[in-house]
């Protein structure tokens, strides 16, 4: 598949952090089925489908999930397939509707995938209870995998990108400007792609700054300075942000929901609810964010600062020579648009689930596969997806508008996907 090998070429040193990541150790807390499931997931998914593919496989696989553990005791509203099958084993159900999905969407991994199943089946006594668990799970994620079959994922690198070179139109940005791994603008039909929990009117932006407004401006050199490779006025703290959350989503907030469900004690039915509700509004947040990028194609910090003297405005200057942050062989700048910033988009939404299920006050602790050995520690998810988001900022990347509307967009869709799946009484 086109889309896969895409990815595979482009983003794999992305792919291999992400995976990377996945090794760490499992939160502590009192995992179940559900979490053990999330944990393979992110082990297998990052490298395929590959970085952005990925958040529609974690959605699909929890939707299943979902559905399979209501089906064995309904306790909340299912997602696509309303199942019965009392006294089946749960943690059969779970097995097999992730083993389905992930051998289904991540087909390169099939071997990693069975041999978690087999190891998950061999610790379930033999006995009606577990195969008609199994049958519930195949049939759970038989329904999930068949509601995403016309989805748009066949459509989502056309149209090809054109650059026009106009001022403020997004160009290019190193290393996918020129061959082999360009001219390449990523995923341009990714917004179209049908989202799992919004209505994707409800939730786009105004835009970019005008290029010779004030606050553009005043973006403009917050970004130059703060961003720059080698800045003297960012702050170690804030370099260790950068590289800390550099690591893509969905797999950084998936081992934030992973941890916070173990570490409050979630049962199968809460956790399979919540894990699918932070992955539906992560797949959404790409959906929404990639509809809106590509609708206004605004230029990176990259280009506008070297080209900071066509843009009209007397309050920025040109640096030809200016780099970000992010300008090594393990960081770079993702060959999308700048507006908004998905990385934030993608840390509200999940944020403003966990929020709605936890309250905001929760204390925990947060390990990034892109800066092995660091742990950093949060007080709340506000704090934590604020900072996620400021990141961008600091790696020189995005600009503050793009990361302040990309919040409030990201805060839109965590609120409308947290409704779902109520409780039923």
């Amino acid at each position: 598949m086109r889309i896969r090998r895409t990815i595979g070429a482009v983003l794999i040193a992305a792919a291999a952090t992400a995976a990377a990541a996945a090794a760490v150790p499992e939160p502590a807390g009192s995992g179940n089925a559900v979490t053990h499931w999330n944990d393979v997931a992110l082990e297998v998914l990052p490298v395929d489908p590959g970085l952005v593919v990925d958040s529609r496989g974690f959605a699909i696989m929890h939707a299943a999930i979902h559905d399979a553990v209501n089906g064995v005791d309904r306790r909340y509203q299912p997602y696509t397939a309303d199942l019965s099958s009392p006294g089946a084993s749960l943690d059969a159900a779970v097995a097999a509707a992730a083993r389905d999905v992930l051998v289904a969407v991540s087909p390169s991994q099939q071997a990693r995938i069975e041999s978690e199943y087999t190891a998950a089946l061999a610790a379930i006594p033999a006995g009606p209870a577990k195969e008609a668990g199994i049958a519930l799970g195949q049939q759970s994620a038989e329904a999930n995998l068949a509601r995403r079959a016309d989805d748009g994922l066949a459509s989502v690198g056309e149209p090809v990108y054109a650059a026009t070179g106009d001022p403020g139109d997004y160009d290019f940005t190193p290393p996918f400007d020129v061959p082999p791994l360009g001219p390449l603008a990523l995923f341009p039909g990714w917004g179209r792609l049908t989202p799992f929990a919004i209505e994707l009117d409800e939730h786009r932006l105004p835009g970019p700054d005008s290029l010779d407004s004030l606050r553009y401006a005043l973006d403009f050199n917050l970004v130059k300075a703060v961003g720059k490779l080698h800045s003297t006025v960012r702050t170690a703290e804030q370099t260790q942000i950068a590289f800390f959350w550099f690591e893509f989503s969905p797999v950084g907030w998936n081992r934030i929901a992973n941890t916070i469900v173990r570490q409050e004690h979630a049962d199968p039915w809460k956790s399979a609810r919540v894990l699918a509700l932070v992955n539906f509004a992560l797949a959404d947040g790409y959906i929404a964010g990639f509809d809106q990028k590509y609708h206004h194609r605004f230029w990176r910090p990259y280009t506008a600062i070297r080209r900071g003297d066509t843009d009209g405005n007397p309050l920025t200057r040109v640096d030809p020579n200016w780099l970000p942050l992010f300008s090594t062989e393990t960081f770079f700048i993702p060959p999308v648009p700048d507006y908004p910033s998905t990385h934030t988009v993608l840390g509200a939404a999940a944020a403003e689930v966990l929020i709605r299920n936890f309250g905001d006050h929760v204390t925990f602790d947060v390990t990034s596969g892109t800066l092995p050995g660091v742990t950093r520690r949060y007080h709340s998810f506000t704090q934590a997806a604020v900072e996620n988001g400021l990141s961008r900022v600091y790696g020189g990347i995005h600009f503050l508008h793009a990361v302040n509307d990309g919040f409030r967009q990201g805060k839109g869709i965590g609120r409308d996907t947290a409704r779902l799946l109520p409780r039923e009484h």
